[in-house]
């Protein structure tokens, strides 16, 4: 679920202290981008799901990226296909969950 290399990585780039700083950031604009999926227009859902792809897997996040990898490219090979939303939201909290983070 967390790519705990990837979080260690991160931690020593930007120090501990700044991290909660940055997964702060990343957790308001998963977030945003989370509540607004919903009501996206079609043409803008794989964009979305690329940004929260690149996001999850820059913070560690790896099942959470994979998830919505798998959702972007199916919906580039079928435009007309709906994507999981319930699924991604609850892979986040589960992320966030697994590093104790499921509280804010």
């Amino acid at each position: 679920m967390i790519n705990q290399t990837r979080l260690n990585e991160l931690k020593e780039e930007v120090g501990e202290d700044d991290f909660a700083e940055v997964f702060e950031i990343f957790r308001e604009e998963v977030e945003e981008v989370l509540d607004t999926l919903q009501a996206t227009p079609p043409s803008q859902l794989a964009e979305r799901l690329h940004f929260l792809k690149g996001s999850a897997l820059n913070i560690g996040f790896d099942e959470l990226g994979t998830l919505c990898q798998i959702e972007e490219m199916r919906l580039k090979n079928d435009p007309a296909s709906s994507i999981d939303i319930p699924r991604i939201r609850a892979r986040y909290q589960a992320s966030k969950a697994a590093l104790g983070l499921d509280s804010r």
